[in-house]
């Protein structure tokens, strides 16, 4: 039992180990990661390298992958260059096996207990904490190999009776034997959610020489099925692009599985070869040489995968496409979230991306509810007051009212998913951009009370059947839609661009011409009341419009405030 635990201990300590590093290195470098990801995938080739790179850099694929697919979702990535940035995260994170195999083969505890003395110290000063946390998860990764590699020799499977009868019970020549451990390696890894946990162990039972390494090497064409079964059953929730970058994940190991069985021995044979002649390792412990093998294979193949597939990039896409169709779902009834995927939150550095595109969604909705108000207000006054009338205007505002409704929904659901995020450990400049998120979420929903509310006041009239305003409260009722119009489309600007770019000023400007028209058009409206141009009854509701747009006015700026970055104004 103790040895048991020490070996399950040892994967912790890696799995955490790795995890750490991960963390800490997408904090240090997570926007910059992400400008790479969207400036470097040109073509097919560059985004290949730029997953390789990206993905070597933070050691961890399920990163890469979640950045592309937030790309593809924000229109930035085509779904093609998205297929090639995770043929090269395939690539990327076969760099785990080498660290495994240097960690297995030589003594590295040194390394760790160094990575422990330093991060500790980088952590508590404040300024370099970040690169503490690595150096401390990457302690914790050389000090986890380290115990495996020392655990493995206690339990001496290479001459435990019971572990070699088993794996002596397959015929190692036989193509079953291949599928079975193919089969084992993908449902291991599916069961502990870590492809590095299992190779780990592939490396400790082929090391010890209780495992062939023909069984070894069937473990780790398994692991890279059993990567994507996660992925997949993950996006089973999510967007349609995030379905197909997923699927296309699926394929990519699928199609390189079904070749290099064909070539199964012939290939392992050629890896046995450059291990021992070009890297050297003929004459070392039969332990290095078959944890550099496995190493060496899992690079071959991913490589030479990416080679053949990269080719056919263009064709993937086309059958992903096919396999997976877009829906067709009428907008007013589609309550789901577009770009924020559960399933896919695995980094919650990377997981700020598809909160603001999220947001950049919610606010063009609202701009696209403030636009049926208008409607409505034109429609109110153009009927007559029939069945078929009372029935288009009913049927519009039933839209707006239903848009109401998935404007608070919306405000929801992102803020419990910002509070998820909130929960892990986070950079403060992802702190303070989720502080500003929660807050434009709360305006965004007062945008829609305010739609809502000028969308009853115009039913009110309405029903009532009340006179049209005339022409000069018409006249005016438009210059005040259309100024706020204008202030929308501003934030909607901002909302999609880069804040660099954007002159706050000009939603400032905005804003005074909505107040002083206000305050212009609410003088008038006594006089005209003294004058008997209309009803006290029906100056109020037009001046409930105007204030209404002018309280619509100072949502838009507070919205504008908060994306920006500035100090909220004085009420």
């Amino acid at each position: 039992m103790l040895i048991l635990f020490k070996l399950l201990g040892s994967l912790a300590l890696l799995m955490f180990g790795m995890k750490s590093m991960s963390d800490a290195l997408q904090k240090m470098a997570g926007p910059q990661l992400r400008h790479v990801l969207g400036a470097m995938t040109t073509n097919r080739f560059t985004g290949m390298l730029t997953g390789t790179v990206v993905t070597a850099s933070v050691q961890s694929s399920t990163a890469t992958t979640v950045m592309t697919v937030s790309f593809v979702n924000a229109g930035l990535l085509t779904l093609a260059q998205a297929i090639s940035v995770i043929m090269g995260a395939n690539i990327g994170t076969t760099l785990t096996a080498w660290i495994m195999a240097l960690g297995a083969s030589f003594d590295i505890s040194i390394v760790s207990y160094v990575g422990f003395f330093m991060g500790i110290i980088l952590i508590y000063m404040k300024k370099h904490r970040y690169i503490g946390d690595f150096l401390f998860g990457l302690g914790l990764l050389l000090l986890g190999l380290t115990t495996l590699r020392m655990t493995g020799n206690e339990m001496d499977l290479g001459h435990n009776p019971q572990v070699l009868a088993f794996f002596q019970s397959f015929d190692p020549n036989s193509f079953w034997t291949t599928l079975v451990f193919l089969l084992l390696g993908g449902v291991l890894t599916f069961c502990v959610q870590s492809s590095a946990a299992v190779m780990a162990i592939t490396m400790l039972l082929c090391g010890s020489g209780a495992m062939p390494i023909y069984q070894g090497i069937a473990l780790v064409l398994g692991e890279n099925i059993g990567t994507t079964i996660t992925s997949n059953l993950a996006a089973l929730s999510a967007n349609t692009q995030a379905r197909r970058a997923a699927l296309a994940h699926m394929f990519f190991n699928v199609f390189g599985v079904i070749w290099i069985l064909i070539v199964f021995r012939w290939f392992i044979d050629g890896v046995v070869y450059i291990v021992d002649n070009v890297m050297g390792q003929a004459d070392s412990p039969i332990q290095s040489k078959l944890n550099f093998t496995l190493a060496a294979f899992h690079t071959g193949f991913n490589v030479i995968n990416a080679g053949i597939l990269i080719w056919f990039i263009p064709q993937i896409e086309k059958f992903v496409c096919w396999v997976i169709k877009s829906k067709k779902v009428d907008e007013e009834e589609d309550f789901r979230l577009h770009f924020i995927t559960a399933g896919f939150m695995k980094t919650p550095e990377l997981s700020v991306l598809e909160a603001q595109k999220e947001i950049q969604s919610f606010s063009e909705r609202m701009q696209r509810m403030f636009g049926m108000v208008q409607v409505l207000l034109n429609e109110s006054s153009s009927l007559t007051g029939k069945k078929q009338d009372d029935e288009k205007f009913n049927k519009l505002f039933t839209r707006i009212e239903k848009y109401e409704g998935i404007s608070d929904n919306m405000e929801l659901e992102i803020a419990k998913y910002l509070e998820q995020v909130s929960d892990a450990h986070l950079s403060d400049e992802t702190k303070g951009k989720i502080r500003a998120m929660l807050r434009e979420i709360s305006e965004l929903e007062s945008i829609g009370d305010a739609c809502y509310n000028m969308a009853r006041t115009i039913r009110r009239k309405y029903n009532g059947k009340q006179d049209h305003f005339n022409e000069h409260q018409y006249s005016h009722l438009h210059q005040m839609m259309g100024l706020t119009e204008n202030a929308l489309q501003q934030m909607n600007q901002l909302m999609g661009g880069r804040k660099e770019s954007y002159d706050v000023n000009r939603t400032f400007n905005i804003e005074n011409e909505i107040n002083n028209f206000r305050n212009q058009l609410k003088a008038q409206n006594i006089i005209d009341i003294n004058n008997h141009e209309y009803t006290y009854a029906e100056g109020t509701v037009y001046m409930d419009l105007i204030n209404e747009c002018e309280k619509l006015g100072d949502y838009v700026v507070n919205v504008v405030e908060a994306r920006m970055g500035t100090r909220q104004r004085e009420a």
